[in-house]
């Protein structure tokens, strides 16, 4: 992001106001601040704003994702793009053109599923599969996406559903609609062993997410998504796949003794607060 070193604004015959603003590397625009009459009120709201905003670079924060997307496909891995539905609509059209010609394997979340037309519009512009339906709780929540043909991958997390039944439901109703599951799970050993027995007995599943290494992880220490299991193995990756369970219930025992002796010391955990470069409170 860039600075904004100036905004000037200047009265001219007829009627108009025009602004310029300039940023600190020289570089400027130029737009209008009329407003049929109260030019006086713009005039004083620029000034009081003068100092306090900057300029989003949009064609390099384009070009830098397009580029990390590159650096992966080059490994000769797939990659799927999460946005977190922090886009806007026109920045959303602009990044998923630019990244259509590499190919990711879906983009999740461009736009807050709040926005179901902006949403459907996208798709129908884009070759890219869409993904998104983490915040979405039942089967009725994701009806209206699947009759508009918005959605490619439901996304549905199995611990925000309400469980086995209804994730599965909502993947029985996605499969009608020739629509792909690939169950949200940044979550715990539980949350991933439940989301993988829907995910096996899904003709139309498409890929799991899992934890494993997460950031959330990290930031525990030497707490992972296998440390609470008696079998750490169980969810050993193997080219690029987690064997099916095969033991009782969903295939998983607890460490139940390292369970009680880590929750006496877990604070409750909160959800980080995300703001943009101008200090904004944005969508985490």
């Amino acid at each position: 992001m860039v600075k904004v070193k100036s905004i000037e604004f200047f009265r001219v015959k007829p009627r108009w106001l025009f602004v310029k603003v300039t940023d600190e590397e020289g570089q400027f625009g130029w737009g209008e601040g009329t407003l049929e009459g109260h030019s006086l009120a713009v005039e004083g709201a620029l000034n009081e704003r003068n100092r306090r905003y900057q300029l989003g670079r949009l064609p390099s924060v384009l070009d830098s994702t397009v580029e990390r997307l590159k650096q992966v496909k080059a490994l000769g891995l797939d990659a799927g793009l999460d946005f977190h539905g922090r886009l806007h609509r026109p920045m959303a059209k602009q990044l998923a053109r630019a990244l259509e010609p590499y190919k990711p394997l879906f983009i999740e979340e461009p736009l807050l599923c709040e926005h179901p037309e902006a949403i459907k519009q996208l798709s129908q512009t884009t070759t890219i599969p869409i993904a998104f339906g983490e915040r979405l709780f039942t089967r009725w929540d994701v009806k209206r996406f699947l009759e508009d043909s918005s959605v490619d991958i439901l996304q549905p997390d199995i611990a925000h559903a309400g469980g086995i039944s209804e994730t599965r439901r909502i993947a029985n109703l996605a499969e009608a609609y020739d629509v792909g599951i690939a169950p949200h799970c940044p979550l715990g050993p539980i949350a991933f062993a439940a989301s993988l027995q829907v995910a096996i007995c899904t003709p139309n599943f498409v890929i799991q997410e899992m934890s494993l290494g997460m950031h959330y992880n990290v930031e525990a220490g030497d707490i992972d998504l296998n440390s609470y299991l008696v079998d750490k193995s169980v969810f050993e990756i193997q080219e690029g796949y987690v064997p099916a369970p095969t033991k009782p219930g969903l295939g998983i025992d607890i460490d139940e003794e390292l369970v009680r002796k880590i929750a006496k010391e877990t604070d409750p955990w909160q959800c980080k607060e995300f703001y943009g470069p101008d200090g904004s409170i944005r969508e985490w």
